[in-house]
């Protein structure tokens, strides 16, 4: 189950989007860049971007960003060509969220007090931006 409390959907190969001509790697980052301009239209500030734990195994976070209060968000950028396997939301399952709160962990050891800090998700579904603040906890 992810955190939409939805049972994932099968995966789509790696590879070109034969809709746009686009490979996924060129929609992901474009997701990002939607992802961090309204993130940043709110007032949130990049510390990071595609920040990655040494080694294999590893978790990786797309945005690192910290909020007005001083709170550090790690967020999760997800999009989807189409709604068809649940759209963007539904590929954020558990395996995903521990990934993210390992890398997250790592990237706070570097601090001498570790900030308040928050896991959100910006889903990117065809043309709309969705941000879900506090998506899911570090347990």
């Amino acid at each position: 189950m992810n955190f939409l409390g939805k049972k994932p959907a099968s995966v789509r190969p790696e590879g070109a989007d034969t809709a746009s001509g686009r490979t996924t790697r060129q929609r992901g980052d474009a997701a990002e860049d939607q992802a961090l301009a309204c993130l940043q239209a709110a007032g949130l500030k990049l510390l990071e971007r595609n920040y990655r734990t040494p080694g294999r195994g590893g978790g990786e976070i797309d945005l690192v960003m910290r909020d007005r209060d001083g709170t550090v968000v790690f967020v999760e950028v997800r999009s989807r060509a189409s709604n068809a396997f649940g759209g963007a939301g539904a590929s954020i399952g558990a395996v995903k969220q521990r990934r993210i709160v390992f890398a997250a962990r790592h990237y706070l050891l570097r601090m001498s007090v570790p900030p308040p800090c928050r896991f959100d998700v910006v889903l990117v579904d065809d043309a709309s931006v969705q941000w879900l603040k506090a998506a899911f906890d570090a347990q």
